[in-house]
């Protein structure tokens, strides 16, 4: 069943592409950030257990991965110690940022987008 407010939301992000993007340009923009702020979420109460992991294993010469994923619970990871809401903090060096967060995934959702 769908969310009322999330669609509002998602909508109300559209209103504000209005000027950069054509209407017809929305999906574009609108369905990546919707993913992005989905696994974002889902990573979110293992992120700081991710990143001990990662320093751990890097220092021990080990190749970190299988142990992210199971620090993760996921089929994926993020290393990068930023998040979507310290991107919004940063809207001066936003770009950069989001590609090192987007860097910061696993191969298998770095390949995705």
């Amino acid at each position: 069943m769908a969310n009322p407010s999330l669609s509002s939301f998602i909508w109300s992000v559209a209103d504000l592409l209005r000027g950069d993007y054509k209407q017809s340009e929305y999906g574009k923009v609108i369905l990546p950030f919707t993913v992005l702020r989905r696994l974002d979420c889902v990573l979110e109460s293992t992120k700081e257990a991710v990143l001990a992991e990662k320093a751990k294993r890097e220092k021990a010469n080990l190749n970190p991965e299988p142990f992210l994923l199971k620090k993760s619970g996921q089929f994926f990871y993020n290393t990068s110690p930023l998040d979507l809401k310290k991107l919004m903090g940063d809207q001066d060096h936003i770009g950069e940022n989001l590609r090192a967060y987007m860097q910061g995934f696993s191969p298998a959702v770095r390949d995705t987008f």
